[in-house]
């Protein structure tokens, strides 16, 4: 049996993650991508749908990165390369399978 996390200390941890991710701008959404199956991007969008409808995704997602995800990019992010991607893409078809057993 999985114990339920409190909303407080869900809210908190969530915080922690957002400020951790703020800080780590060395690490590129494809490789977070390609090792959990999540980046920066899904944490925002998920919050946007989780606002039902409150926050664009847009809106969300400057949330998350704490800027626009334009200037973001341009401070930060480095092409991927051929090997990212593909990391990536074997990650994310990962993702279907925790949910197929739902």
């Amino acid at each position: 049996m999985t114990l339920p996390i409190d909303d407080h200390l869900a809210a908190a941890a969530f915080r922690r993650l957002v400020e951790h991710l703020r800080l780590r701008t060395d690490v590129q959404n494809v490789d977070l991508m390609g090792v959990a199956g999540f980046c920066r991007n899904c944490l925002g969008d998920w919050v946007s749908e989780a606002s039902e409808g409150a926050l664009s995704r847009d809106q969300a997602r400057e949330a998350i990165y704490g800027m626009p995800q334009s200037e973001w990019k341009a401070r930060h992010q480095a092409p991927a390369t051929p090997e990212q991607l593909a990391r990536m893409d074997a990650s994310v078809a990962l993702n279907a399978r925790p949910r197929a057993g739902r």
